[in-house]
């Protein structure tokens, strides 16, 4: 740091500002997260290593760091904050490297209410800013945890016991905290001026420290306060012109990541990759569009959906969202959308009407506006937040007259419709299996194996005709049936196109194909069930994919197309509940019971339409076609099934589809009474393992599974020590 950097980004010479960007360059390429200006700031001034010693050999003093527990009150902390978190025995030091607004009521698929979305902080509901001088919001902080160094952090193993506690840090790695600040003023400051003001109150020791490389005091000449800030935003401005200038990194807001990492986030095909990526601006792109036209007219739509609620959606997420894997992937899914609205809209109004805009850059990730029609709107800069769910609760709007109509979210689950499991590859043949989307059976395709692409295209092109051999066992005539399809070839992906269903298949249908290599015929079959099974409205006698059938086989989808409208209450009922559920492995969906209304019809609708809805449930519940269960809300407002300690409970209504499969016991006996025969059921269970040994994360995995299947949504890690084994038979 130069003197001349207290004076801003211009008052810099050039190889002073090309020192300072190669330095920054490395220390983001360095850190797992997003790295903040405040917290590039930090890494200038106090001196991080890149070695792996993070601050821990900087002046920094831990046993000054403000305290923070985990569900409590807590003074404001700004991003850049260090801290030490509460745990109840050995201190847990961090860097706060990111924070947003977690209000309570943002619905866990990313629906906010319009009065949060711009709110400012205390306000108590629509067009109710509060009365109290200093205003209470609650906040979620991604802190480091491993800012310090190996010296001054926890062990995995005592990270992971805290996280399973859920006590001093949730599941995730994160603190959620009731944040009092002073004043309403000092809540509306934006994230440089509440870092500069951190530093001269309650970090002052901190910054004119005489151990930093450089300090401040010293290369202003003064300790006066108004030259101390004068300073301070000088190099502020400085660090964030230098990270601005840059080619190497991209931005969201002041949070700063690699365009590298970024374009192999794009190229990623697991959770919140590319393809997630993709759906999650789709669903933006599309949340306000009339599912139809009543009379030829539509009232005006508007939905506001948080980013980081919404990504928690997604398949297999959960761990990609933990520590700063949350910061990451928010980062990148708002970047992701903004390029789009750049790219492909005029001032946010895109071609199917619908104009987008981010409304609220803090709350839950950054909250996003979807309005429908858009062209009756005023254009102004889409990227600027304008907080225009909280000003249209500012005036007392009428009674809502006119009924919604219903809407349908996005299909999380079918985000990626992959080739399915690889069964066997050898010299004579490919086998593998998948089941029977939704998509594809209305648009009558269905997705090769890459394994089968890439020999097709090198012997017989990119568009040759295939002869599909469809096997459907169990049936009377249970012939084989051939017809000509054509295979559409891309470079690693590919897909028979033209293909007849049968008109008894349905979405979940396990397939198996069977591609004897060199030949242009696929045999596809199916396998009957040992006995027919009930699931919802459909007798089912192959078999299946309980998660495919309960999201894709729903009330108003089938193979002529897939909409909610036309749906009276009790189909509405059934058709939300097991598309926007909590899913388990075995088809088992669970709906917030309050949050009904809002996820059938997009808003909050006409209480004559609520009233319905709730009937319905009623009459749905005494039928049994819907059960009751009970939930857990977390602080920062995530479901849980079944309900956790120490959590508010609510009410949930859940679909169970069928009586799950019983695995039976050792020495048990089948369902004729007779013994089975030198087979012996052996159920999922743990085992100690030997010191030194650790479980594989594919055993990590099945045990999460296992816990879903007996009726833990989100399931369980493995407790340190053991691994698992998973449901097997042995012979004598």
């Amino acid at each position: 740091m130069t003197s001349a950097m207290t004076r801003g980004y211009d008052a810099v010479p050039h190889e002073d500002r090309d020192r300072l960007r190669r330095y920054l360059e490395a220390v983001i390429a360095h850190r797992r997260g997003p790295v903040h200006t405040a917290v590039a700031f930090n890494a200038v001034y106090f001196g991080y290593d890149l070695g792996g010693d993070g601050y821990g050999g900087s002046p920094l003093s831990p046993d000054d760091f403000p305290v923070i527990t985990f569900g409590e009150r807590a003074p404001a902390l700004p991003v850049g904050a260090m801290v030490c978190v509460a745990t109840g025995s050995e201190p847990l030091y961090a860097e706060i490297v990111y924070k947003e607004g977690a209000h309570p009521d943002v619905g866990a698929l990313g629906d906010v209410p319009a009065w949060v979305s711009g709110a400012p902080a205390g306000a108590e509901g629509p067009g109710r800013p509060g009365s109290g001088a200093a205003p209470l919001r609650r906040e979620l902080l991604v802190p480091d945890l491993h800012a310090f160094g190996p010296a001054l952090s926890l062990s995995p193993a005592q990270l992971h016991r805290l996280r399973l506690r859920r006590r001093w840090i949730n599941g995730d790695g994160h603190v959620v905290v009731d944040v009092r600040y002073p004043s309403r003023d000092s809540a509306r400051c934006d994230d440089l001026t509440s870092y500069t003001n951190h530093l001269l109150t309650t970090a002052r020791a901190q910054l004119l420290s005489p151990f930093v490389p450089v300090s401040l005091a010293e290369l202003m000449g003064s300790t006066h306060d108004d030259d101390l800030r004068a300073g301070l935003r000088g190099l502020l401005d400085t660090v964030r012109g230098v990270l601005d200038s840059t080619e190497t990194l991209r931005s969201w807001g002041h949070y700063a990541i690699t365009r590298a990492s970024l374009a192999a986030c794009w190229r990623d095909a697991g959770p919140l990759g590319g393809d997630d990526l993709k759906t999650f601006v789709a669903a933006v792109e599309h949340a306000a569009v009339p599912v139809r036209r009543r009379y030829g007219l539509s009232s005006p739509v508007t939905v506001y959906t948080a980013v980081g609620p919404r990504l928690r959606g997604f398949p297999e997420a959960t761990e990609a969202l933990s520590g700063l894997g949350y910061a990451t992937a928010v980062c990148r899914a708002n970047v992701a959308l903004a390029d789009v609205v750049r790219r492909d809209s005029e001032q946010g109004l895109f071609e199917n009407g619908c104009r987008i805009a981010l409304d609220d850059a803090f709350e839950g990730g950054g909250v996003w506006r979807s309005h429908h029609p858009g062209d009756a709107e005023t254009p102004t800069d889409p990227l600027t937040p304008a907080g225009r769910g909280w000003l249209s609760t500012t005036t007392t709007p009428p009674e809502p007259t006119a009924e919604a109509e219903p809407v349908d979210l996005p299909l999380a689950d079918t985000a990626a419709l992959g080739p399915g499991e690889l069964l066997r590859s050898d010299e004579d043949e490919i086998v593998w299996r998948a089941p029977l989307r939704l998509a594809q059976l209305i648009d009558g395709w269905f997705p090769l194996h890459s394994h089968v692409v890439r020999e097709l295209r090198r012997t017989h092109g990119r568009r040759p005709t295939i002869r599909l051999a469809l096997d459907h066992s169990g049936e009377p005539d249970g012939t084989e049936a051939v017809v000509d399809v054509t295979a559409e070839l891309d470079d690693g992906t590919g897909r028979l196109t033209a293909v007849a269903w049968p008109h008894d298949f349905f979405p979940g249908l396990l397939l198996e194909l069977r591609w004897p290599r060199g030949g242009t015929v696929i045999h596809l079959a199916t396998a009957p069930l040992d006995e027919p099974v009930q699931v919802g409205g459909r007798v089912v006698g192959h078999c299946f994919d309980p998660c495919v059938l309960t999201r894709e086989d729903a009330p108003g989808s089938d193979r002529h197309g897939d909409t909610a409208a036309g749906l009276d209450p009790r189909q509405l009922v059934l058709r939300t509940v097991r598309r926007c559920g909590l899913l388990t492995l075995d088809g088992h969906a669970l709906l917030d019971r309050s949050g009904l209304p809002r996820a059938v019809y997009g808003r909050a609708p006409a209480r004559s339409q609520a009233a319905a809805l709730e009937s319905a449930v009623v009459e749905l519940l005494a039928e049994r076609l819907l059960e009751p269960a009970l939930g857990s809300r977390d602080v920062w407002s995530q479901p849980h099934y079944p309900a956790r300690g120490g959590e508010r409970t609510i009410p949930l209504i859940a679909y169970r589809p069928a009586r799950p499969r019983v695995i039976r016991p050792w020495g048990g006996t089948g369902a004729d009474g007779e013994g089975l025969r030198g087979v012996q059921f052996v159920p999922g269970h743990l085992r100690r393992l030997l010191p030194g040994r650790s479980p594989s994360e594919v055993q990590r995995a099945a045990f999460r599974q296992h816990c879903r299947r007996l009726g833990k949504a989100d399931g369980w890690e493995l407790p340190p020590g053991y691994t698992f084994v998973t449901e097997h038979t042995r012979g004598y």
